[in-house]
């Protein structure tokens, strides 16, 4: 393998290319614009195609029209953006077709700040668009991580045809790592075959129809679609667990508050607590069982680690968590980083009965 020396966005956007994507579509917005950027000059040396849209609405389209020829195809954003390309993430959700979002993100709500945040949680996990479509969203917490999740996003996408998410923050995207770049592979085209539009050269087949209106109904269609969530909730969560098995506190974060936690978590058992950590590495599906299997009595508490304010997946560790075991929040918002020292002294306070439970 290919090792170097790269930053977060830029490594994103090879290994995109090296797992096969030919078009992108995109608008520029802090702080992902190391993306398109590189995209621009990499996809022509590969024979793929970028394109600038006039905005976000018209880029996330283009990639509707790009991806439904069975080209792999993705677009990137940050939360202001994804907001404005989830009706079009929808029609791909309906129409079945498989794509790549990107989503750096930073402070918000509203235009927000620039600086790097985990504000889109909600959006990412419970409304990317109407209708109640879900999407597998994949939370990276380091430079390699992120090559390696993204190289094989659209493996996920084209099995289920549906898009999938890859979501970082602005300082995973602008941190540099050293990082293994695997191989360039090109998709096989015999394996979309059955359901692409237009014809590819040799091939005999008739005219194809993607279409968000099937034999079954719509209702048909989303019960579909349930039936493929409960499948990724039973095969394919994707976590993370340390020291677990002797916890009395358990710290819970993913991206890149789960990196402050783990150090946190390292720092304080070599004082000799007894303090484990759950990063989720699959925001959706979410690794429920994780917690389900903590023991009330034994576990203390749960902290949740984010760089939200009040914590976002704090919800769904909440929904998960046996009853007795209490929850508790830490985290900065508004582009403020976390800190290890400080995160730390939070810990320690609520470890010490200095802070009350979430309600």
């Amino acid at each position: 393998m290919e090792k170097r020396f790269m930053k977060g966005c830029e490594a994103l956007a090879e290994a995109a290319v090296r797992a096969g994507v030919r078009f992108f579509a995109g608008y520029p917005i802090t702080p992902q614009n190391e993306i398109p950027e590189y995209m621009s000059r990499r996809l022509p040396e590969v024979g793929g195609v970028f394109v600038q849209g006039e905005s976000e609405i018209a880029s996330v389209n283009m990639v509707y029209g790009a991806a439904a020829t069975g080209v792999r195809a993705m677009t990137s954003s940050s939360g202001p953006g994804i907001s404005l390309k989830c009706e079009g993430i929808s029609y791909l959700a309906a129409a079945r077709i498989p794509a790549l979002i990107v989503d750096v993100s930073r402070g918000g709500p509203g235009l927000g700040s620039i600086q790097p945040a985990q504000s889109d949680y909600l959006m990412a996990t419970k409304a990317l668009g109407h209708g109640g479509h879900r999407l597998m969203v994949f939370a990276p917490s380091t430079v390699q991580e992120i090559v390696d999740l993204t190289y094989s996003a659209h493996d996920f996408a084209e099995r289920d045809r549906n898009p999938v998410m890859i979501l970082i923050d602005g300082c995973l995207g602008a941190m540099m790592e050293s990082v293994a770049l695997p191989e360039m592979r090109e998709p096989k085209p015999e394996s979309q075959s059955g359901w692409t539009l237009g014809r590819r050269e040799g091939e005999t087949r008739g005219a194809h129809l993607i279409s968000p209106i099937y034999e079954a109904g719509l209702e048909g269609l989303n019960r579909q679609f349930g039936e493929r969530t409960a499948r990724w909730q039973k095969e394919d969560v994707m976590v993370e667990e340390l020291y677990l098995d002797d916890a009395e506190y358990v710290l819970t974060a993913y991206g890149m508050a789960a990196r402050v936690a783990r150090q946190v978590t390292e720092d304080l058992r070599r004082e000799g607590y007894k303090v484990g950590l759950i990063r989720p590495i699959t925001l959706f599906p979410f690794p429920k069982e994780s917690f389900r299997k903590l023991v009330p009595g034994t576990v203390k508490g749960v902290i949740d680690i984010e760089m939200a304010i009040p914590g976002q997946m704090s919800e769904d560790v909440a929904a998960s968590l046996p009853q007795g075991i209490p929850l508790y929040e830490y985290g900065h918002s508004g582009g403020v980083l976390l800190d290890d020292a400080d995160t730390k002294a939070a810990v320690l306070d609520i470890i010490s009965g200095n802070k009350e439970a979430r309600a």
